[in-house]
């Protein structure tokens, strides 16, 4: 595990996305809040945020941190296809990639879980981190030069 014990405690967030591919039919479910095991984008939420909070559980080098914000949002992108957005908030001397990139995915997971039972051809994908800042290497956003 790094030391970060002399790093200067900053501002940190990280925004992480996904995405989940459904039939129109199953995502219509789920918009709706009509799944057979329940409010499907309500408990997509909850373990995400959940997730975000075990990453240090879940991923053995990472450290414990104390989260002051984790948001999971939900957007459409066409008749099948749903994205994930976590943005992860903390003040610390280490950032919280991680625990978006985890918030995203378990989200996602639980979605594909609620969902399973209608259709196997349900597919997750594009889980990739967006935008980071604070800490000693600034701020970083996809698509920027490295």
């Amino acid at each position: 595990m790094v030391d970060v014990t002399n790093k200067a405690s900053t501002q940190r967030r990280a925004l992480a996305r996904g995405c989940i591919s459904l039939t129109p039919e199953i995502k219509a479910k789920l918009l709706a809040g009509d799944l057979p095991k329940g409010e499907g984008l309500a408990v997509a939420r909850l373990a995400g945020i959940q997730a975000a909070k075990e990453t240090s559980r879940l991923i053995p080098l990472c450290h414990q941190i104390a989260l002051s914000s984790v948001q999971i949002h939900f957007a459409s992108v066409n008749e099948a296809d749903l994205e994930l957005r976590a943005e992860v908030r903390c003040q610390g001397p280490t950032g919280v990639e991680m625990e978006a990139l985890t918030a995203v995915s378990v989200a996602a997971l639980t979605i594909y879980d609620m969902c399973k039972a209608m259709s196997k051809s349900i597919s997750i994908g594009s889980i990739q981190l967006l935008e980071k800042s604070g800490g000693r290497s600034g701020d970083w956003r996809r698509g920027d030069a490295e």
